[in-house]
C-alpha cells in the first residue's frame, strides 16, 4: 500500500467522482483509476461503488476512510514537525469554527497569524460543534472554536476560551419584555422559537438548558447563520434564548435574563487533537490565541 493511493482514494471519496478527482489531484482518470484498482487488490476488497455519473463507498471503504483520513493528517504533520524543528511554520492551517464563538475574535486572530507566519496556508470552514468535533477527532481539522460538544477523548482534547450565561431576546413589544429579571424558562413554555438547526452550538446549548429543567419548548423557525435569527425575532416572529453576547448584534431588540437554568450557560473552546497530533501551526495559532496577541 502506497501514500498516494490512500490520496488518490481519499480524493475521490471526497468528490464521490473520479474524474472531478483527477482533475484536482492532476492526474490522468486512467491513472487515478489504476490506483484504486491497486488499492482494492492490496485490501482484497471493492471500496466504491461505480456508476456512470458518481460513486458510493462500500461498507470496506466507509472504514478504510476514517484510517486513510488520520493517516494523511500524521504525515502532514510529520513534514511540518521537521520544518517548525527548523525554525519556520509552514504547510496548512485547517481552522474550523461556529458563528459567533465567545472568547476569540477569529478573524483578526488569522490576520495576526498571517502577519506572522505568512508561509502557511489557512483554510477556514464555517460549521455546527457537532461536524467540527468530528473532523477534529478524524484528522480533517487541525482544530477549532465551538460550543463544547463531548468529554474529551483520545482523539480530541478541549481548552476553554470563555463561558458566559444564555439571555432571552425578543421584539421591544412582546409581552416578554416587560418581564424582570425573574424571567423562567416555565414562563417560556408557550412561546414560538427562533433557532439554529440542531448541529449548531447555541441550539444544543438551549436544547439541554430546557431539558435539564424539564420544559417544552416549540422551535418554529430554524435558520443557519446568526443574522437570520436576529431578523426574525426583530419582526417579531419569534423569540429566542441565545448566548448574552448576541444581544450585541442587534441593539433594537429587548434583552431578558433567565432564572432558574441551574447555572447552566454556553461555553466555548478550542477543539484540538491530541498534543503530540497537533499540528505546528495549531499551537502557534493557539500561542498567539492564549499570548492575546491579536485583537
Amino acid at each position: 500500500m502506497e501514500l498516494r493511493h490512500l490520496q488518490h482514494f481519499v480524493a475521490v471519496a471526497e468528490d464521490r467522482h473520479f474524474t472531478r478527482a483527477a482533475e484536482r489531484l492532476m492526474v490522468s482518470q486512467s491513472g487515478l483509476s489504476a490506483s484504486i484498482r491497486s488499492l482494492e487488490r492490496d485490501l482484497r476488497a471493492p471500496l466504491f461503488v461505480r456508476s456512470t455519473r458518481r460513486v458510493t463507498l462500500t461498507e470496506a471503504g466507509r472504514a478504510l476512510l476514517v484510517e486513510a483520513e488520520r493517516i494523511l493528517a500524521q504525515v502532514r504533520a510529520a513534514h511540518e514537525a521537521v520544518a517548525a524543528v527548523q525554525g519556520v511554520v509552514r504547510g496548512t492551517l485547517r481552522l474550523g469554527a461556529e458563528q459567533c464563538v465567545a472568547g476569540v475574535h477569529v478573524a483578526g486572530l488569522l490576520a495576526a497569524f498571517r502577519r506572522r507566519h505568512p508561509e502557511v496556508e489557512i483554510r477556514l470552514r464555517q460549521e455546527g460543534g457537532l461536524a467540527l468535533a468530528e473532523d477534529v477527532a478524524a484528522g480533517r481539522l487541525d482544530l477549532a472554536f465551538a460550543y463544547r460538544t463531548r468529554a474529551d477523548s483520545e482523539q480530541l482534547r478541549s481548552v476553554p476560551l470563555a463561558a458566559e450565561p444564555m439571555t432571552l431576546l425578543c421584539h421591544p413589544e412582546h409581552p416578554l419584555a416587560a418581564a424582570g429579571p425573574g424571567l423562567a424558562l416555565r414562563d417560556l413554555a408557550q412561546e414560538d422559537f427562533v433557532d439554529f438547526h440542531p448541529g449548531w452550538g447555541p441550539r444544543r446549548a438551549t436544547d439541554a438548558t430546557f431539558a435539564a429543567a424539564d420544559v417544552p419548548r416549540t422551535v418554529t423557525l430554524e435558520v443557519n447563520d446568526v443574522h437570520s435569527l436576529l431578523d426574525l425575532v426583530e419582526e417579531d416572529l419569534g423569540v429566542a434564548a441565545v448566548p448574552r453576547h448576541f444581544r450585541q448584534k442587534r441593539d433594537s431588540l429587548h434583552a431578558v435574563p433567565l432564572a432558574g437554568t441551574g447555572g447552566a450557560v454556553y461555553e466555548t473552546v478550542a477543539l484540538l487533537p491530541p498534543p503530540q497530533a497537533t499540528s505546528p501551526a495549531a499551537r502557534a495559532l493557539m500561542t498567539l490565541l492564549e499570548r492575546g496577541t491579536a485583537p
